[in-house]
């Protein structure tokens, strides 16, 4: 194998510590994020400043520094995103900027960022067809969806263009929706995962008919380990990524290393069984495969077992006032624990003072500022980092070293960005669209839409499927590249002209098909100006804008905007849509979350749509986004399901709230 072949190994990095670790660790690559427009905002982040000074250090030492600003771009972000890729390309020159959103590709162009462009996973690029539209658009790398198996990165391998790479990703947590296509956080309550706000609702607890309350959602984290040896002949794969912006050093450090054995000693088995004591050490949550065997895939969500990040010590014990546990291993000062799961009651993160010998007794400290209720006896506690001396010494070698790289003198940006030109006011009526699944039985009251499925296809008339608009689906896996070019060609032998992108990479399927009237759909999350004018250069004359902005967003939004704007005003929006299941989720049945939320799970195909068991619903707010402009008003028809409870409430998603 040559050595271009061989892949890089990139290290998360939330804070300092953990980027001097992945240093120490010999990572080819570091990726992080800063103070703003980082998926990770809970983690500590970096300035300019200290991130020049540690990108001086890695270059030094071989490792490449890649800088995350993979958030939506709100519609008065662009200027102050543009300044500061502006800043990163005069003091810290990046290898690589990962972006989100379609704007940064544009705002990076014209800052005059020099490092390479990588598409983030929450882009959504999931299956072959749509690798030729990032290249057009400018980007270097693609980050593929965690869901994928081996045949499926295969397939996206073969067909990745000249100059493109691909970068999967090989160890740490799994998020429960597919990436992009998660707004459970945002729905309930405007904490958007896709501005690195989540707070996880699919950790929590929930309860479906009588049984007992379980984690339906949080899945096990992902360890290919040595399954990463099929990766070693893809040319194409070309970094092997591990999640963890949120963990510490220790994590960091053990995780690289065990990866650099899988990927230099594939044939050894001693570096085999090394690697994966150092994976057992590293305190992430217990690991699967996931569905990465096409053959045996593991279904990651086992609501039964341990799901914690952090290895599993001990369990709270009370002795008359005092609240203690017995650790199962030694402890070490400097060592992080935390007491239960942070939906429970008293939950914490503690660090260790004292050595505790392996089952003694460590007595959890009382603090009169906690407000929260008491601990419950039972309670579980996980070692989640910690400092062995010899990982605190090389830290501190290298901290040592950054004196040698003296951080620049701060300065401002005077960057402006060039904004698209805005479409000329044309007073035309608003149009009302109502999605179906299928054909209705009853008659249609506006323009109707339907989802791009076989069923609709084969069922709707030529004479309504003529005048209908024709929506793709929001996520599109490696083997229907051919199944949706087989019903596109169906749907426009039935007269169909107007089809509805809802990912940017879906317009590959229309570039041999000049008459067709394209319109980039909610789920491409589009929120800015720029990224409008994107999708304007991808063929679409309208836009449907994303569904989780409130409304000064809204309004900034459709002010000079490119295109004709569409919103959706009413109907089932998904929390979420996922490719996982629980074996004990029973599809359209109503599950319950503590606060007493209700949802559904139902399938399309190969995908699970979880839905809220209450409806958005903007319609009263009809006039107000008359006179902002907007043009096309979508109403979604989707079955209720008979064992779902009809609610009294409904939803305006974000519309009063401040999307953080």
């Amino acid at each position: 194998m040559s050595k271009k072949h061989i892949p890089e190994i990139m290290a998360p990095a939330g804070d300092r510590q953990s980027f001097l670790a992945a240093v120490a660790a010999g990572a080819d690559a570091v990726y992080l994020g800063l103070k703003h427009f980082s998926a990770r905002m809970q983690a500590k982040n970096f300035s300019i400043s200290e991130l020049a000074q540690l990108a001086s250090l890695g270059r030094d030492r071989g490792t490449r520094t890649y800088v995350a600003m993979n958030t939506l771009v709100k519609p008065g972000d662009p200027e102050a995103a543009g300044r500061l890729v502006d800043r990163l390309e005069r003091t810290v020159k990046p290898h690589a900027l990962i972006v989100q959103d379609l704007a940064m590709l544009t705002l990076a162009r014209q800052a005059g960022f020099s490092g390479e462009l990588h598409l983030s996973t929450l882009c959504n690029l999931s299956h072959p067809a749509g690798l030729a539209v990032a290249k057009k658009l400018g980007a270097n790398r693609v980050v593929i969806p965690r869901e994928l198996n081996l045949d499926e990165v295969k397939a996206m391998a073969e067909a990745c263009p000249k100059d493109l790479d691909l970068e999967i990703f090989v160890h740490g947590a799994l998020c429960h929706c597919v990436s992009g296509r998660c707004y459970w956080s945002s729905y309930l309550g405007g904490k958007s995962g896709l501005r690195g706000r989540c707070v996880q609702p699919c950790r929590r607890l929930y309860t479906q008919g009588k049984s007992q309350p379980e984690r339906l959602f949080s899945c096990t984290d992902l360890s290919l380990d040595v399954l990463t040896k099929p990766l070693l002949a893809m040319p194409k794969v070309t970094a092997w990524k591990i999640e963890g912006r949120k963990k510490g050093p220790h994590y960091v450090y053990y995780t690289v290393r065990a990866y650099q054995m899988l990927r230099d000693n594939p044939q050894d088995a001693a570096s085999r069984k090394a690697a994966q004591e150092l994976l057992d050490h590293a305190l992430g949550r217990p690991a699967t495969h996931s569905t990465f065997l096409p053959q045996r895939p593991f279904q990651p969500v086992r609501p039964g077992e341990e799901t914690s990040s952090g290895r599993f010590v001990g369990e709270i014990k009370r002795d008359q006032k005092k609240v203690y546990f017995q650790p199962r291993e030694e402890l070490h000062p400097g060592d992080l624990i935390r007491v239960g799961y942070e939906d429970q009651p008293g939950h914490r993160t503690i660090p260790i003072r004292r050595r505790v010998p392996k089952r003694g007794r460590m007595d959890v400290p009382y603090n009169p500022k906690f407000k929260g209720p008491a601990l419950p006896t039972g309670t579980k506690v996980f070692l989640v980092d910690r400092r062995e001396p010899e990982l605190t010494k090389l830290i501190k070698g290298l901290e040592g070293e950054l004196e040698f790289f003296p951080a620049p003198e701060a300065r401002e940006s005077s960057f402006t960005p060039v904004w698209p030109k805005a479409q000329k006011n044309r007073r035309n009526r608003p149009e009302s669209v109502t999605l179906f699944r299928a054909m209705p039985l009853g008659r249609i009251n506006s323009k109707a839409a339907f989802w791009l499925e076989r069923a609709a296809v084969g069922k709707v008339p030529a004479s309504i499927a003529s005048r209908a608009q024709w929506w793709l689906p929001p996520v599109i896996w490696p083997d229907e590249d051919k199944k949706y070019r087989s019903l596109i060609k169906e749907a426009v032998r039935k007269g169909a002209r107007e089809f509805v992108l809802n990912a940017p990479w879906q317009a590959a399927y229309f570039e041999d098909r000049k008459n067709a009237i394209l319109t980039a759909g909610p789920f491409c999350n589009v929120s800015n100006r720029m990224a409008l004018d994107v999708f304007r250069q991808l063929g679409c004359s309208s836009a449907i804008i994303s569904p989780e902005l409130p409304f000064e967003d809204v309004r900034a939004l459709a002010q000079n905007s490119p295109l004709p704007l569409g919103i959706v005003v009413k109907g089932l929006w998904p929390f979420g849509i996922t490719r996982f299941a629980a074996e004990s989720v029973r599809f359209d049945e109503p599950i319950k979350s503590p606060m007493n939320e209700t949802a559904f799970v139902r399938r399309y195909g190969q995908n699970n749509w979880i839905y809220p068991a209450w409806e958005l619903d903007l319609t009263k707010e009809g006039r107000t986004l008359e006179k902002l402009g907007i043009k096309t008003f979508i109403a979604i028809s989707e079955p209720w399901p008979k064992a779902v409870p009809r609610p009294r409430r409904t939803s305006e998603f974000n519309w009063k709230l401040k999307l953080l």
